[in-house]
C-alpha cells in the first residue's frame, strides 16, 4: 500500500533551488538561532528567501490565522518549505482548505499535523526534521542526514532497542503523539494501515501518555500497523513527589504495545532531542524488531 500519489513526487534537489522560511506556529524571538539554521541551508548551495519577522505575534501565535495560511501555500512545486519553529498554531490551519502542491515540507512536533494533513492528499516530500531555529545546533550526522535525503533522496539505517521481535514493512509515518492524537478521525490523519508508526513526544506525563495510546488503541488504530516505534520522549517522566502508584514512562509504552503482535522498537534519535534524524514520510520503511533497526527505502 503507497500513501503517496504517483503524480505527487518530490523531485531531489539541486544547488541553486530555494528555500523558503516560514513560521506559522509561535513567534520566533531569537533571531540568531534562525540566521544560523539558514546558513547551513546556505552552506549547502540552497537559495534561502526568509520570511520570518522576529518578534512579530498575534498572542502566542506567529500572526493572524490568515497570513499564517498565506505563508504556508505561497509556494511553487520547486520550493523547500522550512518551518521557523513549533510551539501551536500549525493545527489552526487545518479548518482551511489545503491545496498542497510538490515540494517539500520540513519540520516537527507541532508542524506534525500539516506533514499529516499532507500526506494524507497524497502527496511525497514531507520530511520529519529539525526547524531552522534549532538546525544549526544539530550534530553533523543529523545535518548530513537530511542533506542526504534532500538531494539524493537517501538516509542511512536507524538503530534503536529492541521491545517486539519480527520483521514489518510499510509507508513510513512518523509524528508527534499529542498532535496526531488530535486528529484521530479527521480527513488529515493518512490511513495508517500496514504502516510503520514513529512515535516522539515532550512534558507529557505517563498517564497522559497512556490516555493518548488508550485512545488510538480504541479507534483501532495501533492494531492495524506493521510496526512501531518510539523516539525521544523528553520530560515524560511522573513530575509529582509521591511516584509510588504510578507507571513509568517505559512501562506505559511497553504495556501499550506488546500484545500488538507487530515489531516494537524504542529510543530512536528522533524527536525533541538532538539530534533529531529526519524521517521521510510515506516511503516505504521497514521495522527489524529482531536487530532494532528502522530502515528506508527511496522513494
Amino acid at each position: 500500500m503507497s500513501l503517496i500519489k504517483s503524480g505527487n513526487i518530490t523531485q531531489s534537489l539541486r544547488v541553486g533551488d530555494r528555500v523558503r522560511t516560514i513560521a506559522v506556529s509561535s513567534p520566533i524571538n531569537d533571531e540568531d538561532c534562525l540566521l544560523q539554521g539558514i546558513k547551513v541551508f546556505e552552506e549547502w548551495g540552497l537559495t534561502c528567501q526568509n520570511q520570518v519577522t522576529v518578534g512579530n505575534h498575534w498572542g502566542y501565535l506567529a500572526g493572524k490565522d490568515p497570513f499564517r495560511y498565506s505563508q504556508l501555500h505561497s509556494y511553487n512545486h520547486s520550493e523547500v518549505i522550512a518551518f521557523a519553529k513549533g510551539g501551536w498554531g500549525a493545527g489552526r490551519l487545518l479548518e482551511r482548505h489545503q491545496p498542497w502542491r510538490r515540494g517539500w515540507i520540513i519540520g516537527y512536533s507541532d508542524l506534525s499535523s500539516l506533514l499529516l494533513s499532507r500526506l494524507a492528499a497524497g502527496f511525497d516530500g514531507a520530511v520529519h526534521g529539525p526547524l531552522v531555529s534549532s538546525l544549526s545546533k544539530e550534530p553533523s550526522w543529523s545535518k548530513d542526514r537530511l542533506r542526504s535525503l534532500l538531494f539524493e533522496k537517501s538516509v542511512p539505517d536507524l538503530l534503536g532497542t529492541s521491545w517486539n521481535h519480527g520483521i514489518g514493512t510499510g509507508p513510513l509515518v512518523v509524528t508527534n503523539l499529542t498532535v496526531a492524537s488530535n486528529l484521530l478521525g479527521t480527513k488529515h490523519m493518512p490511513n495508517l494501515k500496514g504502516a510503520i508508526l514513529v512515535l516522539e513526544d515532550i512534558g507529557e506525563e505517563p498517564y497522559r501518555i497512556d490516555r493518548m495510546l488508550t485512545q488510538w488503541r480504541i479507534h483501532g488504530v495501533l492494531q492495524d500497523l506493521a510496526g512501531l516505534a518510539f523516539g525521544s520522549f523528553l520530560n515524560c517522566e511522573e513530575q509529582e513527589e509521591n511516584t509510588s502508584q504510578t507507571f513509568s514512562l517505559e512501562e506505559i509504552l511497553k504495556e501499550r504495545s506488546k500484545d500488538l503482535n507487530i515489531p516494537v522498537i524504542a529510543e530512536l534519535p528522533v524527536g525533541h532531542c538532538c539530534g533529531n534524524a529526519a524521517l521521510p514520510l510515506g516511503w516505504e520503511a521497514t521495522i527489524n524488531g529482531n536487530e532494532g533497526v528502522l530502515s528506508v527505502k527511496s522513494f
